[in-house]
């Protein structure tokens, strides 16, 4: 036997059962598929079967992209090293990076996940502000440290346990929160939300340190904030000293197609003080980092405690992600973000009025989902219909997930070349799955 010898599907789903800890779930766990390779937004099985995949957001630029590889393999060739030997890969990234933030977001940290980013990001906010605690947005995920289970209510609800040191928002959600897309100004209404959190935390004699929040809300069902919320969420929580962290781990790299960044969808006027990035910027390839602004970077060396990250920001790692940024540009996939994203959500907006169980859909660029529903006007969610949804489009070979906090929201956050072409097979597939649905209700 060689360390490459592959298994047919049933051995492999066998040793992996009996190797891999049984909590790291497989898409599509009741019928896993066993890709042996991939190119751009397409999957291959074991035997051949193409599928479209819509869910890999962390294949930014396409699965395999030959500009990244052929970049990543010359680097390992020459040289891969601890990150605290001098040399000039980290440099050009982040100056490559900072052209695309505002000005006030100048020092870099690389590390090698989104959840060693966001935690920090913490360390960073706590070590500025001399405070400890965190106000997030209900049904958040930030990552799977600790640290960052304890800031999750996705999380850490599961576990049955909050510490005293977090204290959570509403999420600003127009379609099901308390403020609705009727209300006159739900931005102002949900950021007094968060102004009611802060004042609370003061009344009990504590300090908010940060507050934390996904720029596009992703697990708690792909929400777009309203437009105006985070600048004066960002008011309230300066006023008591606190910082405004950004995690843009799933949202960044031009993935809403308008903008860089997600937070840019708020307007110039708004900058986060930390924004964390990871996902997309390697392509795959383990590539995250911390950006904020020298006077927190300042405070957090002054404390003496010397910060590295023996692989973050390595010489291969920046190889990688500079080529990514090459291919965003170069293949104007930006562009094609807000043109196929476009087109997808006008799609399956025109499903609302034949279908009764299209309740909501929502998002930007390629950052979209649609929430199923049992009754429009009741928005009652329809969480067995929505996982039925999933397991009928990967019969089709096309792979989608659901997510929220009813799993009720089919979501698309597909490789950034995905196409028109994409789009209208995935929507026609969605059309015919929802008439099935709805028939087989009819006849009950």
């Amino acid at each position: 036997m060689t360390s490459v010898e592959l298994y047919d599907k049933t051995k492999t789903l066998e040793m992996r059962k009996k190797l891999i800890g049984q909590s790291c779930r497989l898409f599509f766990s009741e019928d896993p598929i066993k890709i042996v390779r991939a190119r751009g937004q397409y999957l291959y099985d074991e035997n051949g079967v193409e599928y479209l995949d819509c869910i890999s957001n962390v294949q930014h630029v396409g699965h395999c992209h030959p500009l990244v590889t052929k970049a990543a393999a010359a680097q390992m060739e020459l040289l891969n090293a601890n990150s605290r030997f001098l040399h000039d890969n980290i440099v050009h990234y982040a100056t490559r990076l900072a052209a695309t933030l505002p000005p006030k977001l100048s020092v870099f940290y690389f590390v090698n996940s989104g959840s060693e980013a966001n935690d920090l990001a913490l360390r960073l906010a706590r070590q500025h502000t001399q405070n400890e605690d965190v106000v997030v947005l209900d049904h958040a995920y930030h990552g799977h440290l600790t640290s960052l289970i304890d800031i999750s209510p996705y999380k850490f609800r599961k576990l049955g346990r909050q510490k005293e040191w977090v204290h959570v928002a509403p999420l600003p959600d127009t379609y099901r929160g308390e403020f609705r897309e009727t209300h006159p100004d739900p931005a102002q209404a949900y950021a007094d939300t968060v102004k009611e959190v802060i004042d609370q935390v003061h009344s009990k004699g504590r300090k908010v340190a940060a507050f934390f929040a996904e720029s596009l809300p992703s697990v708690g069902g792909q929400i777009i904030m309203p437009y105006g919320y985070c600048s004066k969420v960002a008011e309230y929580v300066h006023a008591v000293g606190g910082v405004y962290v950004a995690d843009e781990v799933q949202t960044g790299f031009g993935r809403v197609g308008s903008h860089y960044w997600a937070f840019q969808l708020q307007g110039e006027a708004f900058c986060p003080d930390i924004v964390t990035m990871g996902k997309p910027m390697g392509n795959g390839h383990p590539l995250a980092c911390v950006v904020t602004t020298a006077e927190i970077a300042k405070a957090f060396t002054d404390n003496g405690v010397e910060y590295f990250n023996t692989f973050g920001g390595n010489p291969v790692s920046c190889a990688v992600g500079l080529a990514v940024l090459d291919v965003i540009e170069k293949e104007n996939l930006m562009a094609n973000a807000l043109r196929v994203g476009g087109h997808l959500k006008e799609l399956l907006t025109e499903l609302q009025s034949r279908h009764a169980m299209m309740g909501d859909v929502r998002g930007v660029g390629l950052f979209l989902g649609f929430e199923l529903v049992k009754d429009q006007t009741e928005r009652t969610p329809a969480t067995e219909e929505a996982a039925h949804m999933v397991k009928k489009l990967r019969e089709r070979q096309i792979c989608v997930s659901t997510d929220g906090p009813w799993e009720s929201v089919v979501k698309f956050k597909p490789p950034m070349c995905f196409s028109m072409v994409d789009a209208e097979r995935v929507v026609g597939n969605i059309d015919e799955i929802l008439a099935g649905i709805e028939t087989g209700m009819a006849q009950v």
